[in-house]
């Protein structure tokens, strides 16, 4: 099946049900990626760690389908990051100490912060907790820093990300402000293409 494809079913999909696969598919990947890290030694422990990218990866096309009507730059942008984060992490690649990964989790948390806050379907709260939630994952940009925070950039940025995904997983979003937002951002895009 060709991307096209799948994001043409994708984008068919409620924006509600959007939002819970991506809430259960999170924890799934979280839970993969904790129990793979913890109990787990050997090439096992690889592919459970792909597994966790690969659930995120679909996680990132369901949040970039959902924030489209927001802004489709930054929702494109914040897959960019995601994707290229996700990249890092499946190669395990982490010169310098720095972890490239959550580097660009921070980045791609920032914007996905700042959709939920200009989103009409969302509680601006949770775009606040999502864009602390990218602070704390930037501190990784130098050891020194990250060292220091430790383990409250840690834990405030795992925090304030599980609540914003435990809200998609149990509650959703407003379908009746997304779909109005879809609308008002097909017609300025139609306005745009004239």
């Amino acid at each position: 099946m060709s991307a096209a494809v799948m994001m043409e079913r994708i984008s068919e999909v409620s924006p509600r049900f959007k939002a819970r696969i991506a809430g259960i598919l999170y924890l799934l990947s979280v839970l993969t990626a904790a129990f793979t890290e913890l109990f787990v030694r050997g090439r096992l422990n690889i592919v459970g760690g792909l597994i966790a990218v690969a659930v995120m990866g679909v996680v990132t096309l369901l949040l970039y389908d959902i924030f489209k009507p927001v802004s489709r730059a930054l929702s494109l942008l914040a897959a960019f990051f995601s994707l290229v984060g996700l990249s890092f992490e499946a190669f395990r690649w982490q010169p310098q100490g720095v972890n490239i990964a959550i580097v660009f989790a921070g980045f791609y948390c920032l914007l996905i912060g700042c959709l939920i806050f200009r989103s009409a379907f969302l509680p601006r709260i949770l775009g606040a907790l999502m864009a602390l939630a990218g602070l704390g994952w930037l501190t990784y940009l130098s050891n020194p820093l990250a060292n220091h925070l430790s383990p409250y950039n840690l834990g405030s940025a795992f925090l304030a990300e599980a609540l914003v995904f435990l809200w998609l997983l149990v509650m959703g979003v407003n379908v009746q402000r997304w779909k109005e937002q879809h609308s008002a951002a097909g017609s300025s895009d139609g306005a745009i293409l004239e």
